[in-house]
């Protein structure tokens, strides 16, 4: 596969991207994003990327700094737009996919979407690390767009996250109306670090579950 760098219009300013293109022409693609600090080179994020493109998927991941998690929402849903509408790239659907707060942001967009019944385009959410309440904090649940989506959702997330209490988050998938998955990755932190693996042990993990789940999810599109 190969690297595209290209710079996407937001506002009066410009989200930088890069496009992971698989040798053969892709029909779906992820959107990928990272967490509340670091950018689109956190290095999860580029393993995912070169494995999903390696394996046929394009994956396209941007960076958008800011804290606020409306303004990370309306990034996404422009860079959403942007791919929907590449010339490059006619893709039949697109998955949104995000590391932390930029799965809340995904979440987020997923939600408008349907709201405004514009989302045949998207295929399903991939949750890394989802953010359901802030550490030791459990009473304020993140869980409101969640409940609201009905397209496929994976969560990959450590079963010692600080952000993401094992049991809160098996609570709030059995209230979900959409297809879930839940894989944990045993013993990780948020940071997806558990002692005694390396780094990439795990990012291996992550990356052979999202794109088996991507696979069965763009199977069943077909049958």
């Amino acid at each position: 596969h190969f690297q595209v760098k290209v710079k996407i219009p937001f506002g009066n300013k410009y989200l930088d991207a890069i496009f992971s293109v698989p040798e053969k022409k892709s029909t779906y693609g992820v959107i990928l994003t990272h967490g509340a600090g670091g950018d689109m080179n956190f290095p999860h994020l580029v393993s995912l990327a070169a494995y999903l493109a390696s394996h046929g998927v394009l994956c396209l991941r941007f960076t958008c700094k800011g804290l606020n998690i409306a303004y990370r929402t309306k990034a996404f849903r422009t860079v959403v737009e942007y791919l929907k509408l590449s010339d490059d790239y006619k893709l039949s659907g697109v998955f949104l996919a995000g590391r932390s707060m930029g799965s809340r942001a995904a979440a987020s967009v997923i939600r408008h979407l349907s709201q405004e019944n514009d989302d045949d385009f998207i295929q399903g959410l991939v949750c890394l690390s989802y953010p359901l309440h802030r550490p030791k904090l459990q009473s304020k649940l993140r869980d409101e767009d969640l409940l609201f989506i009905r397209c496929p959702v994976l969560f990959v997330s450590g079963s010692a996250d600080e952000m993401c209490e094992k049991r809160l988050l098996e609570g709030v998938a059995s209230k979900m109306k959409a297809p879930r998955k839940i894989h944990w990755i045993d013993k990780a932190n948020h940071g997806m670090a558990a002692k005694g693996r390396t780094a990439d042990d795990i990012m291996e993990e992550v990356n052979t579950q999202v794109f088996s789940w991507l696979r069965e999810n763009i199977e069943l599109e077909h049958k």
